[in-house]
């Protein structure tokens, strides 16, 4: 096997298996899959950012946000606050769903479905942490091209999930027709981003 393919492999099982998951980006990129509401650009900048952050933390960046407590602080606290307030509107959808096509309670414009996805990437530690801090710090396991490698598989693997999640969702239109599957998906996100924001909130705390 080529010393540039095993390294490349190592990345791409290791984002997948960090990105795979139900988190905040997953589940707003899902709810626009179904709602087919731009996502193509969502799904680009959510693999573009990861793509960024993973570069950054091979580069080093890693070791330097790692080190400092008011970053991290600032980081925890306004993800765990954006979180909490998605949660609370995915609540308010939850009680009163409707239909797919009437369910436009997204973000609607443009605007405003890159700068909630931006926040939803950028304002979430647990991103810094995949990306930039566990991705970054494992790549010192690997030296030259060999590095690149295994960044590029990583990176990889958040375009394939992505571009994959947002549009294998309308696989799902048919279900989602229903008022009662968008109640429990809204439910679901709900949920989740408010376990996300109370994990970031004990962790801040409990130090």
């Amino acid at each position: 096997m080529s010393p540039f393919v095993a390294p490349a492999i190592a990345g791409l099982l290791l984002g997948g298996s960090l990105i795979i998951a139900i988190g905040a980006q997953n589940a707003f990129i899902l709810r626009q899959g179904l709602l087919r509401q731009h996502v193509f650009i969502l799904c680009l900048i959510c693999a573009l950012s990861d793509a960024l952050l993973i570069g950054l933390g091979v580069a080093g960046l890693g070791a330097i946000i790692a080190g400092s407590g008011l970053l991290i602080a600032l980081v925890t606290l306004g993800g765990a606050a954006f979180l909490a307030v998605y949660a609370f509107l995915a609540l308010r959808r939850a009680i009163s769903p409707s239909t797919l096509e009437a369910a436009k309670t997204g973000p609607g414009s443009l605007k405003a479905a890159v700068l909630t996805c931006l926040a939803f990437t950028f304002l979430n530690p647990h991103v810094y942490l995949d990306t930039v801090l566990l991705v970054g710090g494992l790549s010192g396991r690997y030296e030259g091209t060999a590095r690149l490698a295994f960044a590029i598989g990583a990176m990889s693997a958040s375009f394939i999930w992505f571009f994959g999640l947002g549009y294998g969702a309308r696989v799902l239109e048919p279900l989602f027709a229903k008022p009662s599957a968008w109640r429990v998906l809204d439910g679901l996100i709900a949920l989740v981003m408010a376990a996300l924001s109370v994990s970031l909130l004990v962790r801040f705390f409990t130090g």
